[in-house]
């Protein structure tokens, strides 16, 4: 792919590799949102990807996203509420009940989605970044700047003031929201075919539905991205 994986634009500094201002990492994020949508919804064969993450979403040469590597990808053929699965994944992107009792959902991509979108706005690896020995990743981090009131912490410094506090903070309460600790309390999806579902306004309250929204009417099988292993 010509701009190689969002990992690798995110977390190197090397010369001659992608910068990202806001703009697209707001398009990267729902990119990924909608390629979710078409695994999860609008596929002939349902598919839970299980290994959401920054190396495994590639960029084309206009910065749009790829999902790629579907090597641990789950099929839901029988639309099963959940499956008990051999765990696989990735520390750190594996939501809690599927790392722990290898309970498997649709919820798990969503909570791997929200790792994905903090890292995104942060600019730092969730596994990599500690800001000191009391911290354990950046969604722990997270979780404690935003019972602070201060989420704009968070932020990029990269990105200067070339962003938007509000955009940037709803983007933040999103990622937040996906990676709840209880599937329950996560959005079903993170990006919705209803598009009525973009009026919809982001409220403090933990069990809201997030306004992660967007038409994924257009979304084909050309927002994913195969690599053969």
């Amino acid at each position: 792919m010509e701009n190689n994986s969002l990992a690798r634009a995110l977390f190197e500094e090397q010369e001659g590799i992608v910068k990202l201002n806001w703009l697209t990492r707001q398009k990267i994020c729902l990119g990924i949102a909608k390629g979710l949508a078409f695994l999860h919804e609008e596929s002939i064969l349902k598919v839970v990807h299980r290994d959401i993450k920054t190396t495994n979403v590639l960029l084309d040469h206009n910065l749009n996203a790829k999902i790629s590597d579907f090597g641990l990808a789950k099929l839901d053929e029988e639309e099963n509420t959940h499956i008990s699965t051999r765990i696989a994944g990735t520390i750190g992107y594996m939501a809690p009940e599927y790392a722990l009792w290898g309970c498997l959902t649709y919820k798990a991509d969503v909570y791997s989605f929200g790792v994905v979108a903090l890292e995104i706005v942060a600019g730092k690896n969730n596994m990599k970044f500690r800001p000191n020995e009391d911290f354990v990743c950046l969604v722990d981090w997270a979780l404690v700047l935003q019972q602070k009131g201060n989420l704009m912490e968070l932020v990029d410094p990269r990105l200067g003031s070339d962003f938007t506090k509000e955009e940037a903070i709803r983007m933040v309460k999103v990622a937040l929201l996906c990676t709840n600790s209880s599937p329950s309390l996560r959005p079903y999806h993170v990006c919705s075919s209803d598009s009525s579902q973009s009026q919809q306004t982001y409220s403090d309250n933990p069990s809201s539905e997030p306004p992660w929204t967007g038409s994924s009417g257009t979304t084909t099988s050309s927002d994913l991205y195969k690599v053969n292993r």
